[in-house]
C-alpha cells in the first residue's frame, strides 16, 4: 500500500468508526453508568470484533456472507431484534438507578461484542475497505501489517472518546431527571438503529 493509499484508507476509517452507531451509543451508555475505567472491557470487545472482521475480510469470508441473502437476512433480523430489545429494556429501566456492582467485566465485554458483531455497518465497512484500498496485485497478508494497526488504533481512539464522553455526561448528570432523559435518549437510539437494521436491503437486491 502506497503512502497516498494509506492516508486515504486512514481517513476512510476515521469516518467509518466515528460515525455514530450502536457501538457509539453503547460506549456512551457504559461511560455514563459505569465510568471510564469500568467501561474499558466494552472498548476491548469492539477491538476484538474489529480484529476478527479484519482477518475474515482478508480471507474473503465477509464477502461470502454479504453475497448470501439467507445469511444476511438471518443476521439482519437477529441484530434488529437484539438492538430493539436493548432499547425497550433501557427505556423501562431508565428510572431505576444503575447497579454498577451487578455488571462484571465479562458481562460488559460480551454485551459490547454482541452489539459490535451484529452490526451490518461492520460488514459493509470492511467490504468497502478491502474492495477499495487493498491492492489486488499485492498479496493481501503482506498489506495487513499496515492495515490492521492503522484500523485498530483509530478504532480504539474513537470508542475511547465516546466512552469518555459518556463518563463526562454521567458526571454532569447532577439531577435524576436529566439522567433519566439521557438514558431514555440512548434507549431510543438503540430502537432506531434496530428498526433501520431491519429495513436494510439484502446485498444485490433493490
Amino acid at each position: 500500500m502506497s503512502v497516498e493509499g494509506w492516508i486515504i484508507f486512514a481517513l476512510f476509517w476515521v469516518v467509518f468508526v466515528t460515525t455514530p452507531g450502536p457501538n457509539a451509543v453503547n460506549c456512551i451508555t457504559n461511560g455514563m453508568t459505569l465510568g471510564f475505567r469500568r467501561s474499558v472491557p466494552g472498548i476491548l470487545a469492539i477491538l476484538t470484533q474489529a480484529t476478527l472482521f479484519l482477518i475474515l475480510s482478508a480471507a474473503g469470508v465477509t464477502a461470502l456472507i454479504a453475497a448470501s441473502p439467507t445469511l444476511f437476512f438471518a443476521a439482519k433480523l437477529t441484530g434488529a431484534g437484539f438492538l430493539i430489545y436493548l432499547g425497550v429494556r433501557g427505556w423501562l429501566m431508565a428510572r431505576t438507578p444503575p447497579r454498577v456492582s451487578a455488571q462484571t467485566g465479562q458481562s460488559i465485554y460480551l454485551r459490547a461484542l454482541a452489539i459490535a458483531t451484529i452490526n451490518p455497518k461492520s460488514v459493509a465497512g470492511y467490504l468497502a475497505a478491502f474492495s477499495q484500498f487493498v491492492q489486488p496485485d499485492v498479496p493481501v497478508w503482506d498489506q495487513m501489517w499496515l492495515i490492521m494497526p492503522t484500523a485498530l488504533t483509530i478504532t480504539a481512539l474513537s470508542y475511547s472518546g465516546y466512552t469518555a464522553l459518556g463518563a463526562g455526561i454521567g458526571r454532569a448528570a447532577l439531577g435524576a431527571v436529566f439522567n433519566v432523559w439521557v438514558r431514555r435518549t440512548m434507549s431510543v437510539c438503540f430502537v432506531i438503529y434496530g428498526v433501520l437494521l431491519g429495513a436494510t436491503s439484502t446485498p444485490g437486491r433493490a
